[in-house]
């Protein structure tokens, strides 16, 4: 697993954060740091739909994009419309432990009887639904996911600064994930 990078102090946070919303995210979440007022979104973070997961930050702060396993793969023009429209630079992308989007096949039979049971469906139809879907929402590793999805955001958007950050269930905390690239963060 990548290295997580606590932040416990303003010192913790990487000098390339520093001074930029996605350090003003992680004061705020991590050490409490008092709320100023926002009239426009500072940033966009790109989270996992799971309930567990709450942020302290700010109204007004960020734009937030909720999708199982913090994939933006599937919401690119909203990425696109807060960069556009929105007028941020940032992006933090976070992940979590514990996410129900790794190693979907585990859960195959509990989501058929869910739809069955809850929705109504037929068992072949469900089937036939987590089969098409799965695939495309599997992230593997959370980690690993999140550095994947960074270096695929900087690629498309070279001049937004993206950060990848993995939020422990635990403890409620936002860490780092370091990076072992030389590549722009």
């Amino acid at each position: 697993m990548n290295k997580l990078l606590a932040i416990s102090s303003e010192g913790d946070i990487l000098p390339q954060y520093r001074g930029t919303a996605i350090g003003l995210l992680l004061e705020y979440h991590n050490l409490g740091r008092p709320y100023e007022s926002y009239s426009n979104a500072q940033l966009l973070i790109g989270m996992c739909m799971d309930n567990r997961k709450h942020l302290h930050i700010p109204d007004n702060f960020a734009f937030i994009i909720r999708s199982g396993g913090a994939n933006l793969r599937y919401s690119e023009f909203k990425v696109s419309y807060a960069i556009a429209v929105g007028n941020v630079r940032c992006i933090a992308l976070v992940g979590h432990d514990q996410c129900g989007m790794v190693n979907l096949v585990d859960r195959k039979d509990q989501f058929i009887r869910g739809l069955v049971e809850s929705a109504g469906w037929q068992p072949q139809a469900a089937e036939e639904h987590f089969l098409q879907f799965a695939p495309m929402f599997e992230i593997g590793n959370e980690s690993d996911f999140v550095l994947g999805e960074v270096k695929r955001l900087r690629h498309r958007y070279p001049n937004i600064l993206v950060a990848p950050l993995l939020y422990q269930v635990e403890d409620n905390r936002l860490y780092l994930i370091q990076e072992n690239t030389g590549s722009r963060s």
